[in-house]
């Protein structure tokens, strides 16, 4: 009998980098010319960003900074999930942006979806905040995890312990 081959679809952020994002990003904008005199500020507060600037035109300014950052960091930005813009004291705007960590159950549904569609002999189920693919033939696993990433999903997923 052949040995099961498994992996994990996860979606995971790595706020180590997304760290180091925000502090190049403010470095940015400490020297830009079109941010001198502006308060903005970025800043990391658990799994939540903070982003907070003048107006709403330099607050767009401050996310294209860091989403350019964070895609050079290799920080997924699908999983960036952003809030209404908010009026901050002293005249100021803030939108806080929430990191999505963990597959929920609707795109682990859309998921095993995928899996069920694709007729081949593998096996899916959901635990916790990931899904655990497994099947006989690697090359199986392999078109699923074709299939998952040219699928429309409205987070990054990584691919990880493939045994």
């Amino acid at each position: 009998m052949a040995k099961e081959n498994s992996f994990d679809v996860v979606s995971q952020v790595d706020l180590s980098e997304v760290t180091n994002a925000i502090n190049i990003a403010l470095k940015e904008i400490k020297n830009r010319y079109d941010f001198k005199g502006s308060k903005s500020d970025i800043s990391l507060d658990g799994e939540e960003l903070i982003l907070i600037s003048d107006d709403n035109f330099k607050l767009d300014q401050l996310k294209d900074v860091l989403i350019t950052k964070l895609i050079k960091r290799n920080v997924p930005t699908r999983n960036i999930s952003y809030g209404k813009v908010e009026n901050a004291s002293g005249g100021k705007v803030r939108q806080r942006a929430t990191l999505v960590q963990g597959i929920d159950k609707d795109n682990a549904k859309k998921i095993n979806t995928i899996v069920k569609n694709s007729k081949l002999k593998i096996k899916s189920q959901v635990q916790d905040d990931q899904v655990r693919i497994s099947g006989k033939s690697r090359d199986d696993l392999q078109q699923i995890m074709n299939a998952i990433r040219e699928a429309d999903l409205p987070i990054d997923v990584q691919f990880i312990n493939f045994r």
